[in-house]
């Protein structure tokens, strides 16, 4: 498959941690997937306790980006509430939404904790500002640093578990989806967030492969169309799903165990939108069987499973 431009991929099975990538640690312009590191500070500071999602914040002038969204047409002083903001930013990608969150918890505080998260590669120098070049250099990310904050979000161990979900809650209810999902069966669950610029196109998210949850991050720059970009993503969204799926009847057939279920967090202090999530009691764990040898990447293309 001809890769255009410059591209990035980072892909992982959230269940054993086996991981495959191209230029995964790779800088490129996030667009707005840098939305997901913007809702997972809204997230961490909701846990403490700093504020509610039914707080109401209110439209100011210096808020307003007429590059994606209905919200830049809000009169000033419009109020929403934080629940309503972050399906907005998600969601249909609102931009003047994102801006709104951003003052909120902070520009710097958004940077600090990815720093504190691990993650190498993201950061956030401006408010979402569609209008020149700038937003390449301003918002910045790779698939390696997403995919580590969708897999712990997976395995609901980002922030704690209810955050998680209802983050996972808020990414399935994205509108956008020409892109990872398009060539996926039809009723596959994904949890996902896309960036456009004029020659960048991202797609970050978790793919429910039955129980068998993946994470891809595919990014994409200096694309000669557009229309090159979406095929280049789709492509590698259909290559991980199939080699995936057959990654999770190896793993079915030989018994090879997953990674041990992450112990049950407590409740955030902020009250739970119902909405948003329902609660769900976590399944125990079982013990986990000796693992035989894991499958060449020869036997996942060509569908053989190896052994010893």
């Amino acid at each position: 498959m001809h890769a255009p431009g410059h591209v990035a991929i980072a892909v992982e099975d959230v269940a054993t941690g086996f991981e495959t990538g191209v230029n995964a640690g790779l800088e490129m312009p996030a667009a707005s997937t840098i939305k997901i590191p913007v809702m997972v500070e809204v997230f961490r500071q909701l846990a403490a306790g700093t504020f509610d999602l039914n707080d109401k914040m209110h439209v100011t002038a210096a808020d307003r980006d007429w590059g994606y969204g209905d919200l830049c047409d809000a009169p000033a002083g419009k109020g929403y509430t934080i629940s309503q903001l972050l399906s907005l930013m998600i969601d249909v990608s609102d931009n003047t939404a994102t801006n709104m969150l951003i003052r909120h918890v902070g520009r710097q505080r958004i940077n600090a904790t990815m720093r504190e998260l691990g993650l190498t590669h993201t950061r956030l120098a401006d408010f979402i500002r569609s209008d020149g070049d700038g937003i390449r250099w301003a918002l910045r990310s790779s698939p390696a640093d997403m995919a580590r904050l969708l897999t712990d979000m997976a395995k609901e161990q980002l922030i704690d578990e209810w955050s998680s979900r209802a983050m996972i809650r808020i990414l399935r209810g994205q509108k956008h989806n020409s892109l990872l999902p398009q060539p996926l069966p039809s009723g596959t669950a994904i949890a996902h967030k896309t960036g456009t610029l004029h020659d960048t196109l991202n797609d970050v998210g978790i793919v429910y492969l039955g129980e068998d949850p993946y994470v891809i991050a595919v990014m994409t720059t200096d694309l000669p169309t557009l229309d090159a970009g979406r095929s280049f993503i789709r492509g590698v969204s259909r290559m991980a799903y199939n080699a995936l799926g057959r990654f999770a009847s190896w793993r079915e057939e030989y018994g090879v165990p997953g990674l041990p279920a992450a112990p049950a967090s407590d409740a955030p202090p902020a009250t739970p939108d119902q909405r948003m999530w329902t609660p769900a009691q976590p399944a125990p764990a079982a013990p986990a069987p000796a693992m035989p040898a894991v499958p060449s990447a020869e036997a996942l293309t060509n569908g053989t499973p190896q052994s010893r």
